[in-house]
This record gives C-alpha cells, structure tokens and sequence, in this order.
C-alpha cells in the first residue's frame, strides 16, 4: 500500500508539472501583443559526418562522444600499414628512377667523347684519302663509325628523357599515394561537438564509410511553422526571440534567415480563405554566432522551445520577450 501511494502521489506531481507548462504556454501565448507570432520548435544544427575516402580497417578513434573539437583537430586514424608499404616502394622507385638518370647522363658523355673521336677519324682519312695514302674504304669505315657514334649520343639523349619521364612518373605516384596516406587521417571540418562515434578500432568501413558524426554548433536555429496569414509578413532579418523549456527564465536573441516559399502542411483542397490559411510555412530563426561561440559549453541541438517573431518591425516586443542571458 505505502508503494502504491508513493507511485500515485509521484503521477499526481508529474500531472501538476504538466499542467503548469501548459498553463504557462497558453497563457504566454494569450498576451501575444497584434504584431508578434509565436511556434513550437526545437534547436537544430547541420550534422556532418566524418567518414574514410577510402575502404580500410580503423586503427583508432581519439575522440569521444560529446567531446568539443575545431577546424582540423584529428578524430580518427585509419590502418596506413598496407599503404605506408606502396609509399616505400614508390620513393625508392624515385631513386632508382634518379640514379638511372644519372646514368644515362654518364653515358652521353661517354657517346659524345665517342663521336668528337668518329668525326675526328673521319675527317682526318677524308684528308688522306684524297691524297690517296688510304684507301676509300677506311673513309667508308670511319663515315660509318661517325653514323654509328651520332646514333649513339641520340639514344643517350633520349636515355635521360626517359630516365627523367621515369622520375616524374614516380613522383606522381608518391604524391597520389602521400595523398591517400593524409586521407587516412580523419579531421573535424569545422567546429563542432561530437554527437557519435559510428566506428570503433579495428572495424572495416566501405569507402564513404561513417567513423565520427559531429553537430556542427556555430550554425545552431529553430525552425517554427506560421501559417500563411503569418508567414506573409514575416521579412528575412528581422528579429526573433527564443524560449527553451529547460530554461523558461532565458529569452535568446534571434534572427529570421529563411521563410519557405511553399508550404510545408498543405490540407487537400485550398479553396477557401479559412482552408489556405491552414498552410503552414516554415520559418527558421537562427543565433548569432557570436553568441553561441560565447555560450558553447551550453549549446545543444534538440531542446524543445518556443520562437517568437515580428510581424511589424513597429511593434515593441513586451518587456517578457526582453532579451535576457545567462551571466
């Protein structure tokens, strides 16, 4: 019996907290000057998931959830030992593809010292040969040495080209592949908190895989619905107010940056005034950022609320509607 009237008493508190908030709802609701709107809602902020480029395992995951991290701040390693094995591989491939050249280039001075000696001969028997103290067929020996050492110092020539193509191809390997290695590394794009960790060490993830999701809390809004009658006169800019309901004392400055351009509730038939004024058109309030960079150890995205916007920019917001913040 005492646990049954502990369980009723506990319902009857909850039934009274209920009301309360209800209450307070109409009530706030009822002393709505003419020229000021109001909506549920919730905060919202853009969820961007951090995934891998690239199939492999997870080495680690260095965030945790809830954790605040900023633009760049490492959240994730992935397995780079397969990769890190390719990269050794392609830079020694630049090296041998260097020394090649270096080679190649040994060689052409090898084949112009063989030319400037082939020419050298050939003229020199030319000489002799109309003297006649040879005979015409070491001339032709020596015009053919000639042809064969010129042919010789164009295949060093094209040696070092290739040797130099070799090292370029190279290269390109080491930087597609030092690229894939950076990409192993997972970073926070922008500032944010962590909402999950999707991934853990040692899982296989596709490319595209999600590892990290972050709420990215310098974007953080409320999106209401007005209808129609509403909607029309609400301009982009003007000011709004929030009301969270864990913190009904607060009153959040606010301002409207879009108001859709078709309805998001629409019944079946809009033929009449009374049924069109039933579409409602969302209109989303957003924080300065300024204010929430000031309070992001507070913010977060999820909590049930109310918006308030200015119908007429002449209208004075009543003195409940006062911005007030937390000190």
């Amino acid at each position: 019996m005492r646990w049954t009237h502990l369980v009723a008493v506990f319902a009857a508190l909850i039934a009274l907290s209920g009301g309360s908030y209800l209450y307070w709802q109409y009530s706030t609701a009822s002393r709505l000057p003419d020229g000021i709107a109001g909506s549920n809602g919730r905060l919202e902020a853009e969820r961007i998931d951090v995934a891998s480029k690239y199939p492999g395992r997870v080495a680690e995951v260095i965030v945790s959830e809830g954790q605040w991290v900023k633009t760049g701040d490492l959240v994730a390693r992935m397995d780079t030992s397969e990769i890190d094995a390719q990269l050794r591989e392609a830079r020694a491939a630049v090296a041998q593809a260097r020394q090649q050249k270096v080679q190649a280039q040994a060689l052409l001075k090898q084949r112009e010292a063989e030319l400037e000696f082939a020419k050298s001969e050939f003229e020199r028997k030319t000489r002799l040969a109309e003297r006649e103290v040879v005979a015409q067929e070491q001339v032709d020996q020596a015009r053919t040495a000639l042809r064969t050492a010129e042919a010789g110092v164009a295949a060093a020539r094209a040696g070092i080209d290739l040797a130099e193509a070799t090292i370029k191809s190279a290269e390109a390997t080491v930087e597609r592949l030092e690229s894939i290695r950076a990409d192993a590394d997972l970073t926070a794009p922008v500032d944010g908190r962590v909402q999950y960790i999707l991934a853990h060490s040692g899982e296989i993830v596709a490319a595209g895989g999600r590892v990290v999701t972050l709420i990215d809390l310098t974007d953080l809004y409320m999106n209401i619905y007005l209808p129609a009658r509403e909607a029309g006169l609400v301009g982009i800019g003007s000011e709004a107010r929030l009301i969270l309901d864990p913190a009904p004392q607060y009153v959040i400055p606010a301002t409207v940056t879009f108001v859709a351009s078709k309805a998001q509730f629409t019944p079946k038939s809009v033929e009449t005034a009374e049924e069109r004024d039933q579409l409602m058109f969302r209109v989303k309030l957003s924080i300065p950022q300024t204010l929430v960079e000031q309070y992001q150890d507070r913010a977060k995205a999820g909590v049930p609320g109310v918006g308030y916007v200015r119908l007429d920019e002449t209208v004075t917001w009543p003195e409940w509607l006062n911005v007030k913040l937390p000190q």
